[in-house]
């Protein structure tokens, strides 16, 4: 635990500061939710002050989010459609672009919840690392796109990432029965298994898949998640980025990291160690109790998520994934072993793959091989800046963009 970040009990002078980027989404919806819950408790010893929102296009919840937390600061990305509302709210408004990155340079905070979809939320991050802050860190792009970068950055300037995604805290909170454990180097560790619930095509055949619809894809059997998370979680591609942030965030490769299909969801991630014993961490699944650890590790207060409940489960299974069904796995271990500029191209390539499929310009069988292809084309080689990593980005997906022109033609 970082000493210089505040405690979230009351025993300290001031409530912890806030920002959540990403305020409209899934994850940041259910963050206020948590932060409510945590201090309308009657025996709460729990104080946050939400100074900070940022959001897309969504300006009308954002707006009501800002009105309900009393929050001081809002960041919209979409300018043209707030500008007539702005001079009659009780709150400072950023527009644009660069708003969530100005916000975080802009508003003292302690603790920053990094919920924006895709690498647009990288630079607020890292502002926010460069701050020292602590990052509740529910972006998966943020650690596949510039995991080098911002590991590094870290450590640099002292700030802590704590992971959101429901399967790296559940190997987090099985590292910290460790007493000499370090998130990133548990000599202890012989292995890791990230669980997944093999979205809704666990059953289908690969012709099946490759002709997918944007609805079925969105049908997920577990979940409530945002369309691009969600068609991810179809073809298992969450799963290849969270074996890619995995490596980032406990510093392990390929040989210490595995995926296991588990259609109850119950079991959220493992940890081997080296004398055989296997800690899970087991719940409903309920993005709210990964939220509520992030906010008040290392405590554990009474949270307001689902339980389990044990009377009603009769089985747990699990089974290796079919690889030639979700051959997204293997990309991700590709990935994995070049390290360099890989995990940018693979993210950008995706990022651009999946909103031409929910646009239903391409198939969804093409995802992966368009991923594949771009990821071929493109050398790996060392970044050294954000500058550079933006730049890689960017050429990815102009690359993507016009591959799926040539084949729409």
């Amino acid at each position: 635990m970082n000493d210089s970040v505040p405690s979230t009990r009351t025993d300290q002078s001031d409530a912890v500061r806030i920002i959540v980027l990403g305020s409209t989404g899934s994850i940041g919806t259910n963050t206020l939710e948590v932060i409510e819950h945590l201090q309308s408790s009657p025996s709460s010893e729990y104080r946050f002050q939400v100074v900070g929102l940022a959001a897309g296009s969504n300006y009308e919840l954002a707006f009501e989010q800002a009105r309900r937390f009393n929050v001081p600061n809002v960041a919209l990305s979409q300018i043209d459609l707030v500008a007539a509302d702005e001079a009659q709210q009780p709150f400072r408004l950023l527009s644009g672009r660069d708003a969530a990155r100005i916000l975080v340079e802009e508003v003292d905070c302690d603790l920053i919840v990094a919920a924006v979809v895709g690498v647009a939320g990288l630079s607020a991050v890292m502002s926010g690392i460069r701050k020292g802050c602590r990052i509740a860190l529910a972006n998966k792009e943020t650690l596949v796109a510039a995991g080098d970068l911002v590991i590094a950055a870290t450590a640099r300037h002292g700030a802590e990432i704590l992971p959101v995604d429901s399967e790296h805290s559940a190997v987090f909170q099985c590292i910290q029965s460790r007493t000499d454990h370090d998130a990133r180097g548990c000599k202890a560790v012989r292995q890791i298994i990230l669980t997944a619930s093999g979205g809704p095509f666990r059953n289908w055949s690969a012709e099946r898949i490759a002709e997918a619809t944007v609805a079925d894809a969105l049908n997920h059997p577990t979940w409530e998640m945002g369309p691009k998370v969600t068609v991810d979680s179809a073809s298992l591609m969450n799963k290849a980025l969270e074996m890619i942030e995995a490596h980032h965030l406990f510093g392990m490769g390929n040989d210490r990291i595995d995926v296991l299909v588990h259609p109850q969801s119950i079991v959220h991630g493992m940890v081997e160690f080296e004398d055989g014993s296997v800690l899970a961490q087991i719940g409903a699944p309920d993005m709210r109790t990964p939220i509520q650890y992030a906010l008040t590790y290392p405590e554990r207060p009474i949270g307001c998520s689902n339980r389990v409940d044990w009377t009603q489960l009769s089985r747990l299974d699990f089974e290796p994934p079919d690889l030639d069904r979700f051959p997204a796995l293997r990309l991700a271990r590709q990935v994995i072993q070049a390290g360099g500029s890989s995990g940018t191209v693979f993210n950008a390539a995706n990022e651009v793959a999946v909103k031409a499929f929910l646009d239903s310009a391409i198939p969804f069988g093409t995802i992966t091989r368009l991923i594949h292809g771009i990821m071929d084309e493109f050398p790996v080689t060392p970044i050294n800046s954000l500058d550079e990593m933006l730049e890689i980005d960017k050429e990815v997906r102009r690359t993507a963009l016009e591959r799926i022109e040539l084949a729409l033609h």
